[in-house]
């Protein structure tokens, strides 16, 4: 029975040197994160738990390194530091995985937006809030964020579905705090899939590009964009300003 381990690959919260697992070493016997072999008195709830968070983990790390269509069990499991067979008691193929592993950081990610969203009172702030929590927990994260941007487009269209899916979340929350809180007349809500679609474009070519630690810094540019349709261009410029450095146009 494999052990849990003192922090997997990402846990699915911490960041991972994904050129560290582009080509793992088979050599070693034993993975770091696994303990001694022998009796540890845990329970077999909290083992198969991080052993499926190991999985999971692992399962970005790989796609990171290499991509989806190169992705291969033996690749996870070695990563993972698990067996075979205990990855084939959790998920009956690679793309099962990767699925479960794209659910699970986007419960996250969401999570976290909502989070920020309504720590804020204003629309501009909290869909400010919203967007910096959004492009910080992809560069602190690159491996979900390559994962989440980028590869679920190859991964089937089961993969598609839920990327499709969380973007239609997004923009119901842009909706819905746009009805419940400006006056006067909305634009459509197709604005709000729009805009979202645009955020993902962008995204998505900077991911490809390896920019990914520098998102956060589009953090002004796109909040205008976002802000633009709802307040007009004078005040979304004017939000736009705060996010720049002084000596920025």
């Amino acid at each position: 029975m494999e052990s849990p381990p003192a922090q997997p690959s990402h846990a699915l919260k911490g960041d991972t040197n994904v050129s560290e697992v582009a080509s793992p070493d088979r050599s070693e016997s034993r993975h770091p994160n696994q303990l001694p072999p022998g009796r540890h008195g845990l329970s077999r709830s909290f083992v198969a738990a991080n052993q499926r968070e190991r999985i999971l983990a692992a399962v970005a790390d790989v796609t990171a390194a290499a991509s989806y269509g190169e992705m291969t069990v033996e690749d996870v499991i070695v990563v993972a530091g698990v067996s075979r067979r205990t990855f084939y008691e959790h998920f009956k193929n690679k793309q099962e995985a990767f699925l479960a592993a794209y659910d699970e950081v986007v419960a996250q990610l969401i999570g976290q937006v909502l989070a920020a969203v309504e720590s804020e009172q204003g629309f501009a702030e909290r869909m400010r809030g919203g967007l910096a929590t959004f492009l910080e927990f992809l560069s602190a994260e690159p491996a979900f964020a390559r994962m989440c941007i980028v590869e679920v487009m190859a991964a089937g269209p089961d993969a598609v579905a839920r990327r499709n899916d969380a973007m239609a979340a997004f923009a119901g929350l842009i909706q819905d705090n746009a009805e419940r809180i400006l006056e006067g007349p909305l634009p459509p809500p197709l604005a709000a899939e729009t805009v979202v679609g645009g955020i993902y474009e962008v995204l998505y070519s900077r991911v490809l590009r390896g920019e990914i630690r520098d998102l956060p810094g589009l953090l002004a540019d796109l909040n205008y964009s976002m802000l633009l349709p709802y307040l007009g261009p004078e005040r979304a410029m004017v939000e736009r300003s705060k996010d720049l450095p002084p000596e920025s146009p």
